[in-house]
């Protein structure tokens, strides 16, 4: 009989098979996928998703900086179009998931996830592995995911990030100190610690290491131990304020016995490179040079050379000197004025720290559990310091107005400035945002449908292509531009001479999409702009994308 095809099979063998199944012991993960079916709300149910912008929530500081997006609705069919707006586009993404606690903080399908729920973990499953196949698609080959999660979920992510990513592809975990104290209502000890699991797409991903010295003209330094490189303890460049690791910020006895703590190199307060533990077995080595310039003294770390040696800083899987949800919460406190904004925050000073060591100025992060914006919040601040043109993506629902109340306002208050919750004034990072909501299209294959879907694509191709300007809007076609390249939309193919003659005046690239019900590629029709121009039918690019989701 044939081990595939069990409708051959006697009454006798299933039974079986079914004995041996159930005796077999499983390596890997296993979960009631068929009974924990997802449901969404109605008006979504048998349709496509599209984005539709809230053009009175538009933030535009800069026309020369990136546009970053807020996407207002369930991120699964966000996801859905960001698998066609940034298929392997995405450099770095960091969500932080509900933790299914049982404890009010997981909803399925419109009710909450409690602790006897025979389905709990296959719902959270269920929940996740839609969302996080559908986050692999817009990855770069070199990108990387970080995902915040604690003991409920730990072992169950990562059989599912090894089921989807590939056990080769994981990068590593690091143990995160969220809090200090308190924890006494815990059953046995007190739980002081989340987890950053880290997977990456492909190989191609790369850490990248704090390097502070490269050759042996840097080692101009000597005792009785040998030629060294004084490499400053104070933290320098992205990430040295105070804020950004406030438990790296703590004195230590200069030669004169006077408490030293660091600073920027503005004259604020800043951070050291080294956590207290690691301070302290510097200063028993003795393993200090100090300086003395203006009055004050500066120390330096000795590197002593080895032929070939590179110094190199690699972070410690446990952060234990990051930011709280504690310094997290008080974030928000000086942005809203109020204590209880959102419950559990993760501090900036977090995601500060995983884009630092993941991506370079114009790089792209997707959060698509955004919640309160921290992540937004993060670029944009690391952004202000190194003048970077990184660019953020985030989604989130409107669960107890999360997104209009907190995450949105959060993000206009630090981009414009605002009063701190002692009325100071405090100035505003800058930077660009645009807010959409989610909308549906019927998915029933008709000719009207297939122009609705168009005419709703328009802000899609805008993401897509990264083009925000309007510069002409006619019913028969639409032109957009960034300061390196134009969009063009056709909807009406009995235009094309009058659209082309608008496209030839253009002295940028264009992308142009036209409208076909058919699908035609229009080839022979622009094949006289040449180069100038990338050519695309609309909607059956987005359909076919659509249709690998959604079968």
């Amino acid at each position: 009989m044939s081990r595939n095809n069990y409708q051959t099979w006697a009454k006798e063998d299933l039974i079986q098979e079914i004995k041996r199944l159930k005796k077999r012991k499983k390596y890997g993960i296993v979960w009631e996928e068929e009974k924990t079916k997802e449901r969404f709300e109605a008006d979504a149910e048998g349709k496509l998703p599209v984005l539709v912008e809230d053009r009175k929530r538009e933030i535009i500081t800069d026309a020369d900086k990136p546009v970053n997006i807020l996407i207002e609705g369930d991120n699964y069919h966000a996801l859905s179009v960001l698998n066609y707006t940034h298929p392997k586009s995405i450099d770095v993404i960091y969500i932080d998931p509900p933790y299914n606690t049982g404890n009010r903080d997981f909803i399925f399908n419109d009710r909450y996830v409690d602790k006897e729920d025979g389905y709990r973990h296959s719902k959270w499953l269920s929940f996740m592995n839609k969302r996080l196949r559908l986050a692999k698609n817009v990855l770069k080959q070199s990108g990387i995911i970080f995902i915040s999660v604690d003991e409920n979920e730990m072992a169950k992510l990562r059989l599912l990030m090894d089921d989807i990513f590939g056990e080769n592809n994981f990068v590593g975990t690091f143990i995160w100190r969220k809090k200090e104290g308190g924890g006494q209502t815990d059953t046995y000890f007190v739980t002081e610690h989340e987890y950053l699991v880290v997977y990456a797409r492909s190989k191609e991903f790369q850490w990248k290491d704090e390097i502070v010295s490269v050759n042996e003209g840097k080692f101009n330094k000597e005792d009785e131990r040998g030629k060294f490189s004084a490499v400053k303890l104070a933290k320098w460049g992205s990430g040295a304020r105070r804020e950004d690791r406030p438990k790296m910020y703590f004195s230590i006895k200069s030669p004169d016995n006077t408490n030293i703590y660091p600073k920027t190199p503005d004259g604020r307060e800043g951070r050291w490179r080294v956590g207290k533990n690691r301070m302290e077995d510097l200063i028993e080595k003795d393993l200090i040079f100090w300086e003395k310039k203006n009055g004050g003294w500066i120390p330096y770390e000795k590197v002593y050379y080895s032929e070939g040696s590179v110094k190199r800083i690699k972070e410690r899987s446990i952060l234990y000197d990051m930011a709280t949800t504690g310094d997290a919460t008080n974030e928000l406190k000086e942005i809203f004025g109020i204590k209880d904004v959102f419950q559990n925050p993760k501090p900036t000073a977090l995601i500060k720290f995983l884009i630092t060591h993941t991506t370079n100025e114009n790089a792209i992060i997707l959060d698509f559990m955004g919640g309160s914006g921290t992540t937004g919040h993060a670029i944009l601040r690391h952004n202000a310091e190194d003048n970077g043109n990184r660019q953020f993506i985030l989604c989130t629902n409107n669960e107890n107005n999360i997104c209009t109340d907190v995450c949105y306002p959060r993000l206009q208050k630090v981009i414009k400035g605002y009063k701190n919750s002692r009325s100071e004034k405090v100035a505003g990072l800058g930077g660009n945002l645009k807010y959409f909501k989610t909308s549906f299209v019927s998915s029933e294959p008709t000719h009207r449908n297939k122009k609705l879907l168009t005419d709703k694509s328009v802000e899609m191709l805008c993401i897509k292509e990264n083009t925000f300007e309007e510069v002409v809007n006619k019913k028969q076609y639409r032109i957009f531009k960034n300061k390196e390249k134009y969009l063009a939309i056709l909807f009406d193919e009995m235009q094309i001479d009058a659209f082309k003659k608008e496209i030839g005046r253009l002295k940028l690239p264009v992308s142009v999409y036209v409208f076909s019900l058919e699908g035609d590629d229009f080839r022979e029709d622009f094949e006289d702009l040449g180069n100038k121009i990338t050519l695309c039918s609309i909607p059956a690019a987005l359909l076919k994308v659509y249709r690998r989701i959604f079968r």
